[in-house]
């Protein structure tokens, strides 16, 4: 399975430009480089073997101008703003303006008797970023959909250059808002790696106590909203008013409500003591007896399953053919989560129990969201009760220039990556941070086939998918 490719530029070092692929296998996680001429940086493109590595290719194209040799040429983050310039090679010249160009884009057109398209966005209503979705439709229902995202191209891996690797995990919390604590530890855990050292154990401990208390955040505001989505509003005020109370927690034990800045390399920057851990451990079976009751409900309320069933269903062989990831490709029957295929410590000491379905429809996403936070609760009683002396944090001694160092972590949407490469002087010379929505959008696009209009809101949020994640 393909889990992440970008491209790095070595010309600097008298040679050309470098393809990356990172492979997740039954042994665990495997990264090959390709090194291409500086004059004409082509290789072969892994699209056939690997779907979701297309839009993959297409960035590093638009970003450090290496080529996919066949393979889908149309631009994909830039948006004509750069034309004939590369922004993360390293003569970029970022005082450049980047006006913006007329530009046609090339959907993919559906013909026949009653077919149209209904255009989405790219604007959307409320505060969630910018992505434009073309439907191809016949009377309601979808005949294909083609999502156009990367309007935004923040300039995050850029940044990176710019910024002192010790506090580069600032801006990795900062990839994707609602993976805040996923994207800091494997930030951090990349440059342990390449630093040769290991958090405290006790750190170890409180960042999955973090990482799991993520999950359950997200994992309630989905459930929320996708009750709205359902017309059951009830369930939105319901889990918004249990969301918030969580994340008030959060600010009041952590001092933030998402946890962006706890993780730090060489451990965390927050400790508890005996009131803040009794504080916790009271709030989890308030927390787990009123979501078991929404649940029943849930499971119930007739027009709700009516809504969930059969809706936006992605079969496993299908799944397993476009790797779909996370807790999408567990509601898909893709038995996948790093917290017990290749657990890191302390997953290694808490049995986490995978929650996996087979129908792959709305209904089974949402029921692995119950269950999951049933799980992280559990996980979360059990760091409480038996977590380690000790202390929280070591001094971190940024590594020697060269050093290359990969972090991978179960998020709550799925594995998250962050490779990193250091510079001298304890800078940062290459940072790619991977979102798992990479994988997931592009299926998104083959659920929402042969369902109405109308259930598209709520297919997409079952998904739930990250604009930010997946527009650096």
């Amino acid at each position: 399975m393909l889990v992440a490719l970008w491209a790095g530029d070595e010309r600097d070092r008298g040679g050309g430009f470098r393809i990356h692929a990172a492979l997740q296998n039954l042994e665990g996680l495997l990264v090959l480089s390709l090194d291409l001429p500086a004059a004409d940086p082509r290789y072969a493109p892994l699209d056939d073997i690997f779907p979701c590595a297309g839009r993959m290719q297409r960035a590093a194209r638009d970003l450090m101008g290496v080529t996919a040799e066949g393979a889908d040429a149309r631009p994909w983050l830039r948006h004509a703003s750069w034309p004939d310039a590369y922004p993360l090679q390293r003569d970029f010249d970022r005082r450049r303006s980047a006006g913006a160009q007329q530009e046609t884009y090339a959907f993919v057109r559906v013909a026949g008797d009653g077919v149209h398209e209904i255009p989405v966005g790219p604007v959307h209503a409320g505060i969630i970023e910018p992505g434009h979705f073309r439907f191809s439709v016949v009377g309601e229902k979808v005949l294909r959909l083609e999502e156009r995202l990367g309007y935004v191209h923040k300039g995050i891996e850029k940044r990176f250059e710019e910024l002192p690797l010790i506090e580069g995990h600032r801006l990795a919390a900062r990839v994707s808002g609602d993976s805040a604590v996923a994207f800091a530890w494997a930030y951090c855990m990349a440059a342990e790696n390449l630093a040769g050292m290991h958090p405290p154990v006790r750190a170890a401990w409180l960042r999955a106590l973090c990482l799991e208390r993520e999950r359950i955040a997200n994992h309630l505001g989905d459930l929320g909203a996708l009750g709205n989505d359902a017309g059951f509003a009830f369930g939105l005020a319901q889990f918004s008013r249990l969301k918030e109370d969580w994340l008030r927690t959060n600010a009041r034990v952590f001092g933030q409500r998402y946890l962006m800045d706890a993780i730090v390399p060489g451990g965390v920057a927050i400790d508890l003591d005996d009131g803040e851990l009794t504080e916790l451990r009271q709030e989890i079976p308030r927390l787990e007896a009123e979501v078991r009751v929404l649940s029943k409900i849930y499971g119930d309320h007739a027009g709700m399953q009516d809504r969930f069933i059969s809706c936006g269903r992605v079969t496993p062989p299908l799944a397993a053919r476009l790797g779909l990831a996370g807790m999408a490709g567990r509601a898909s029957s893709q038995s996948w989560d790093l917290r017990c295929n290749f657990p890191c410590p302390p997953y290694d000491q808490l049995g986490v129990r995978m929650q996996t379905h087979r129908n792959g429809d709305v209904a089974a996403r949402v029921n692995v969201r119950f269950e999951e936070i049933f799980e992280s609760l559990r996980l979360c009683r059990l760091i409480l009760d038996q977590l380690p002396a000790g202390t929280a944090a070591t001094p971190f001694d940024p590594p020697p220039a060269g050093a290359f160092g990969v972090g991978w972590v179960e998020g709550w949407r799925g594995p998250v990556l962050v490779a990193l490469e250091s510079g001298d002087h304890g800078s940062i010379r290459r940072c790619h941070p991977h979102d798992p929505s990479w994988q997931n959008w592009p299926v998104l696009e083959h659920a929402v086939m042969d369902n109405i209009v109308p259930d598209f809101p709520l297919i997409n949020k079952s998904f739930n998918l990250s604009y930010s994640g997946h527009d650096l």
